[in-house]
This record gives C-alpha cells, sequence and structure tokens, in this order.
C-alpha cells in the first residue's frame, strides 16, 4: 500500500476549473486500486503553525501499489482533462510513502 499526499495550490479565480477537473480525477482514482481517504479545504483558523504557502487543498490517497498508480496518472481519460488541471493550479506538492 502506497499513500500519496498532494498539498494544492491554485490560480486565484479558477476554482470552478480546478472542480471540474476534480469531478474526472478523483472517481478515476477507483479504477485503479486507488481510493481518495481525504480531501481537506482548510480555512484560515485549521493552522496552528506554517512556514509555507498554505495550501487551497490537501489530499490523502492510497493506491494498492505503486503500479497502480503509475497507471492513474497514465489514464487516457484524465489525460484528455489535464489541461484544466494546467489552468486551475499554480503549483502543488505531492508527498510519497507508506504506512509504518
Amino acid at each position: 500500500m502506497i499513500f500519496i499526499t498532494q498539498l494544492i495550490y491554485i490560480i486565484k479565480g479558477q476554482e470552478q476549473v480546478f472542480d471540474e477537473f476534480e469531478s474526472i480525477a478523483i472517481p478515476t482514482i477507483l479504477k485503479y486500486n486507488g481510493r481518495l481517504l481525504l480531501r481537506v479545504r482548510p480555512t484560515e483558523s485549521s493552522f496552528i503553525e506554517n512556514h509555507i504557502d498554505k495550501p487551497y487543498e490537501i489530499h490523502l490517497v492510497e493506491f494498492e501499489t505503486q503500479q497502480d498508480f503509475d497507471n492513474f496518472k497514465q489514464d487516457e481519460e484524465r489525460k484528455m482533462f489535464l489541461h484544466l488541471k494546467d489552468q486551475s493550479i499554480k503549483a502543488s506538492i505531492l508527498i510519497q510513502g507508506t504506512k509504518l
């Protein structure tokens, strides 16, 4: 089992475009033995301390194997909508790990 944590930073005014991309990307996770465990949109009061920019959303996803995650990234339908991701996301930080 692998875990992916992603901090997502949105281009101001592109929130609706981001939501459109997510409406395609998130269901695709299931096709590849994955599961969205958390999708958090933190508020200002959620942060106790920070030394990086505050993300718009935080995702925690699990996949059975690395190959499942790689297959998800190469999904043809998802790739058709990557222009929405490019249009709406300023930056993202992806952290990959395993359960200890």
